[in-house]
Order: C-alpha cells, then sequence, then structure tokens
C-alpha cells in the first residue's frame, strides 16, 4: 500500500495552512452583496494597491473572473476579442466569452514564450469603418505567467506594447494573471509594473498563493462598479465571503514569499527530467512553477501508461497531449518529493529496458 502522496496535477490542489483555518475561523464577516463585508473589502483594498489600481472586487473563480472583465469591456454583443491560440481564456474556460456574452473570439498564435508578435495583434484588429460584416474589436487580452507555454512569463516592456497598441486603436487591454505573482517573482518586477499597461487584471488566489478559493478583478473604480453587477448576474455575488477572504488575506500575506522556492524545485525537477534518457524538456523554458516534458518516440511507453505507473506510487500529474505531460510545483511539494518523483520515473523507464532485454 502505498502512503506517500505528490500531487503535481496543479497548483489548484494546494491545502488551506492552519494560518489560512483559523483566519477563517476568526474572520469578521458581514453580508458582501450589501457591500458591507469588512473582510472583503480589506482584501480587495489591499489587492487593488499591490496591482496599483484604483479598486479591486473578490469572486470565486478565475473563470468567472476572466469572463465578467471580457464582458465589461464588451458590453455589444457580437463585439470581438483579440486573444492568443493557446490562451487559458480561449481553450479552458468553456467557450463563456461566446455562448454567455457574444463575445467573438479572434486567435493570434501564440509564440514559445506566451507572447504574440505585435504586428499580428495589430494585423487583427478590425476596422469597423471598413466593412460592416467585419465584428468590432474591443479588447485584447494577454496572459502571464502563460500557463500552455510551461509557465513564461510576459515582461513589463512587451505589455507596455500591447497597451500602447490598443491605446492606438481605442481598444482595452485585459491580463489573465492567474499566475501574476508567479510571473512577479520570476521575472523581480514588482505586479503593479507588470500590469500597469491594462485596463484591467485578474489574480487567482488558489493556485500558488494556496487559498481555498478566490481570485481578485482589479481596474477603475467604474469598471469594478460594472464588474460587480455582472458578478451578481452570473451568481458570484456571496454573502459572508469574508471567511474566504480572510483566508486570501492570509495566502497574500504569507506564501508570496514561497513562490521563489517553488520555482527553484520546478528548475530542479526539469534539469532531473533532463538527465533522464527517453525524456525531453528544455530547463532554460522553465521560469517559474510549471514543467513540461516530452517522452520521446523510441521510448516504448506512452503519456497514459507512465501516468498510471507513477500513481502506483502515489505520483499525480496530468497529461498535456501526447506523449506530453505536465507537471505543477506549489509551496506543499517538497524538494523530497520532487527526488522521489525523479526516481519514480527513473525506475519505470528503467523497467522497460528490462523487459525489452
Amino acid at each position: 500500500m502505498v502512503t506517500r502522496r505528490v500531487d503535481l496535477r496543479s497548483d489548484t490542489v494546494t491545502k488551506p495552512t492552519e494560518a489560512m483555518r483559523a483566519a477563517m475561523a476568526h474572520a469578521e464577516v458581514d453580508d458582501d452583496v450589501l457591500g458591507y463585508d469588512p473582510s472583503a473589502a480589506h482584501l480587495e483594498s489591499e489587492m487593488a494597491r499591490i496591482m496599483g489600481k484604483e479598486a479591486a472586487l473578490f469572486v470565486p473563480s478565475g473563470t468567472m473572473a476572466n469572463l465578467i472583465c471580457v464582458l465589461t469591456h464588451c458590453q455589444i454583443r457580437g463585439s470581438e476579442v483579440i486573444l492568443g491560440d493557446y490562451s487559458h481564456i480561449h481553450i479552458y474556460e468553456n467557450g463563456g466569452i461566446s455562448t454567455i456574452g457574444g463575445v467573438h473570439p479572434r486567435t493570434v498564435k501564440n509564440n514559445d514564450d506566451g507572447t504574440m508578435d505585435i504586428d499580428l495583434i495589430e494585423e487583427a484588429i478590425r476596422d469597423p469603418n471598413f466593412d460592416i460584416c467585419f465584428p468590432t474589436t474591443r479588447l485584447i487580452c494577454l496572459e502571464n505567467s502563460h500557463a500552455h507555454s510551461g509557465g513564461r512569463c510576459l515582461s513589463a516592456e512587451y505589455t507596455d506594447q500591447v497597451g500602447e497598441l490598443a491605446k492606438k486603436h481605442g481598444l482595452k487591454l485585459h491580463i489573465d494573471g492567474a499566475r501574476i505573482f508567479n510571473a512577479s517573482v520570476a521575472l523581480g518586477v514588482p505586479v503593479h509594473r507588470l500590469v500597469k499597461a491594462a485596463d484591467s487584471v485578474t489574480a487567482c488566489l488558489s493556485k500558488g498563493l494556496g487559498a481555498p478559493a478566490g481570485t481578485i478583478i482589479a481596474g477603475s473604480k467604474t469598471f469594478i462598479a460594472k464588474a460587480r453587477i455582472l458578478r451578481k448576474t452570473l451568481g458570484g455575488g456571496m454573502r459572508q465571503v469574508g471567511v474566504l477572504c480572510a483566508a486570501a488575506m492570509v495566502a497574500v500575506e504569507e506564501n508570496v514569499g514561497k513562490l521563489e522556492s517553488d520555482h527553484r524545485k520546478a528548475k530542479i525537477l526539469a534539469e532531473g527530467l533532463n538527465n533522464i534518457k527517453g525524456l525531453k524538456v528544455d530547463p532554460t523554458t522553465v521560469e517559474t512553477n510549471i514543467v513540461y516534458f516530452d517522452i520521446l518516440k523510441d521510448v516504448c511507453i506512452t503519456e497514459v501508461e507512465l501516468l498510471k505507473n507513477l500513481e502506483e506510487h502515489g505520483i499525480h500529474a496530468m497529461a498535456e497531449g501526447p506523449r506530453k505531460i505536465r507537471f505543477v510545483i506549489h509551496h506543499q511539494i517538497s524538494e523530497s518529493d520532487v527526488q522521489y518523483t525523479l526516481s519514480c520515473i527513473q525506475k519505470a523507464l528503467n523497467s522497460l529496458k528490462n523487459i525489452a532485454n
């Protein structure tokens, strides 16, 4: 019977710490839908300050947060948003911007580092005065760090360029900052600087920061007032939500400082994987807490088979495609867990060699 568990599926699997549970138990609460929950107000005020925006709003999830932001910027059905073809909003959020908001996605190819070429973004912008057959472009979305690109970070300079392009064409810029704190720590740049050019930004509190739930939206006071109405429309208005906000505040105060260690362990994991014959990963592309690796075609094992083998040893991860696996580090994964994972993978591949012989 396996007693050890190493959960590398995502940084969303973190468990609330004792400090978070204590904060939840003692949180001062009221009705947040009525605008009176003091713990929610405190978290929102602090997050607005950290992000350098006028106001902020707590919502249940990152998917709802991005949906609210897109719909607030694109209030007319048939509007268009430009976003990466591998962006989380486009691939992993159930097509909500289209099915619920009537917003048309116009995708631009994501580069390996998560960016989109500036000239391709500009080419994708529609001129509503040119042809009435076109939807009207109203918004550009970026993602930082970029999950599908392996947690790569977008620089402040790149984001500024996109922001200038948006202004030039009278558009808004939204940043899906689900892991914006990871990007900030990896780049050594404050969050407010990374999102300075953005009209809105989201930040997930339940990934690397480890809160039990919740995402923050930040923007202007006018934007947040509109977002608050949409939150209610989508069923995201909660009553004594200060219980969650108190835990989230602990997460921000205690766990941002742990992200650097997460990144270091991810780099150790990537280097170890790269040293295992039959696997391929470029450690130089591992900038934050996400590691993708490929199983080479000359190895007689699929990603499904390897994941099953690892689960038998208490290690849990996710496939990202044919012969590709993703590991995600969080603060409850130790360096010992990393070494244990590497040893189990090596044993799995060694057993294949013995069978072949």
